[in-house]
């Protein structure tokens, strides 16, 4: 088998706050009968649609993959280990908060064992749409269980206004929840551990009220000085084509990619590589072999699969991720990309 792009079957999960039109990322799916809140691109039930492993999914794959797909950085893990959604909130999501991943290896073996840092990418944007992220300074365990007792609790998280291109970081252990009016597309690590600590009294389709979690909540969270939020990208601008480095820590790296025409890219051997499609539509070309690609898909770029080649029908914008091998790595990197140093240090978050 030689390592060659392959596109990921996007997995759509059904929740209360979701929207019944997903367009224009999925014009098909429209007048839909139940909300759809979060379409899944690498979920490890995510099938491939083409290359060496069409019709498996990415989780029976991995397993099974070479290691050299894999890439240095992620050939131990024995699960695939980062998870790429599109969010649609028409309602506000549930103020929560999660593990990090030393409470999660410890408190949380059998729900997988990891914790879930996140970042958000805005793909679109109504006036006023916000994020909630972090607690405000002078807010205490005691206040926060007061205001969650009496509903107030959404007062005490910091406001973060958004727009289309915004990318904000939300570090395990911060509170936060998601406002309505906007696509996002999230990147996280490969975990689904969420505690709740209020929803609003909504009640889920079996007519009860959805469970708070708020013993292990307050096990977790992060009070006094906050991480994360709205980063400030670096951005390069060379041969016709738009880079922005938005995010590094430890979990995953994200940059955003726009161009209008061709230009070329080289995967290593350190690293295999998630590819999402935001706007536009093209072709990526790879040894000889053209693949069509459109909004609102996810490639899966095996490590060494060496150059590959975007050539694009109409202007397109992609987010790229993949997990570093080495943070001071990717640090001379970005300089290396004449990306100043002082910028470089702020975008890696430790």
């Amino acid at each position: 088998m030689k390592p060659a792009p392959a596109r990921l079957e996007p997995v759509f999960s059904p929740r209360i706050w979701g929207a019944r039109s997903l367009a224009p990322l999925y014009p098909q799916k429209t007048n839909l009968a139940e909300p759809i809140g979060e379409a899944w691109l690498t979920a490890r039930e995510s099938r491939f649609a083409d290359g060496p492993f069409a019709g498996e999914t990415l989780g029976a794959a991995w397993k099974k993959m070479p290691r050299e797909w894999r890439g240095a950085s992620a050939a131990n893990f024995e699960e695939f280990p980062l998870l790429v959604k599109f969010l649609f909130p028409m309602e506000k999501l549930s103020i929560q908060v999660h593990p990090d991943d030393g409470y999660a290896a410890k408190d949380e073996a059998a729900a997988g064992g990891r914790g879930k840092t996140e970042m958000w990418y805005v793909v679109a944007a109504e006036l006023n749409a916000a994020v909630w992220l972090g607690l405000k300074p002078e807010v205490t365990a005691d206040s926060f269980r007061r205001a969650i007792e009496d509903g107030t609790a959404e007062n005490l998280v910091e406001r973060v206004p958004v727009r289309v291109g915004d990318a904000i970081f939300c570090p395990a252990r911060t509170v936060h929840y998601i406002g309505p009016g906007m696509t996002l597309c999230e990147i996280q690590e490969y975990s689904d551990l969420t505690y709740r600590v209020f929803d609003y009294n909504r009640r889920g389709a079996d007519g009860k009220l959805r469970e708070l979690h708020l013993e292990s909540a307050f096990k977790v969270i992060r009070f006094g000085a906050q991480k994360g939020g709205k980063v400030e990208p670096a951005r390069v601008r060379r041969d016709g084509v738009d880079e922005a480095f938005l995010v590094a820590c430890e979990q995953f790296a994200v940059e955003s990619i726009e161009f209008n025409g061709a230009f070329a890219m080289r995967t290593t051997v350190d690293q295999f590589e998630i590819l999402i499609a935001i706007e536009g539509a093209g072709t990526i070309e790879n040894a000889g072999a053209s693949h069509a690609f459109a909004r609102g898909q996810a490639w899966f770029i095996p490590a060494g699969a060496g150059e590959y080649r975007f050539v694009a029908s109409t202007p397109a914008k992609f987010l790229r991720t993949f997990v570093p091998k080495d943070l001071a790595d990717f640090e001379r990197g970005l300089r290396e990309n004449r990306v100043p140093e002082a910028v470089a240090s702020r975008l890696v978050f430790r």
